[in-house]
């Protein structure tokens, strides 16, 4: 097995491509290793001193690291971690566990719903595949209809990273505003 790494536009995150499917849809965001229970890899990557963050894509596993870690001492273990996880056949979480997080799925009526179901057909058609590269996701979580204002979560290699709020104004504000009239401005959710 060939495990192909990738750097980021996070400089504190690296992208890793085992060559097979990891989620194959949808995303998951492991933030400490509480949440990482729920996936034995996810639970092992977090054990190697330095690992702050772990997130799935559909074929690619984005690792975030304290800054004060140096990326040539926490490759070669994630790497072993990933190659034993995969070569030793195990389920990817553990049984009963949740698998993907997708978008918000609050409650909109009438024209707010259609704007709703709009924004979240640009994300997915054009926005999210150009974040995946990235090794990270974006996804809705509420607009507000009064405002205009779309709040949206950065997750895996954009959570933090330096670029984001550019991504987020220059990138998809700029693309929403021009396809949606409805929205005014983006907003990164907390």
């Amino acid at each position: 097995m060939f495990i192909q790494t990738e750097a980021t536009p996070n400089p504190e995150v690296l992208k890793f491509l085992p060559g097979k499917a990891v989620l194959g849809e949808g995303t998951r965001d492991f933030r400490s290793p509480d949440e990482a229970g729920a996936s034995p890899l996810a639970a092992e990557i977090f054990d190697i001193t330095g690992v702050t963050r772990v997130f799935f894509g559909p074929d690619f596993i984005t690792v975030g690291k304290h800054a004060a870690v140096d990326w040539p001492m926490l490759k070669a273990p994630i790497l072993a971690a990933i190659m034993d996880h995969y070569t030793s056949g195990r389920a990817l979480f553990a049984e009963g566990a949740e698998t993907a997080g997708g978008h918000d799925e609050g409650v909109y009526e009438g024209e707010t719903a259609q704007v709703v179901a709009e924004i979240k057909d640009l994300l997915d058609t054009r926005i999210r595949p150009a974040v995946a590269q990235d090794g990270g996701d974006i996804l809705f979580n509420r607009f507000d209809p009064d405002t205009g204002v779309v709040w949206l979560n950065m997750r895996g290699a954009c959570s933090g990273c330096p670029s984001s709020s550019a991504t987020l104004k220059a990138g998809v504000e700029n693309m929403l505003k021009h396809y949606v009239p409805e929205v005014t401005r983006v907003e990164q959710a907390l």
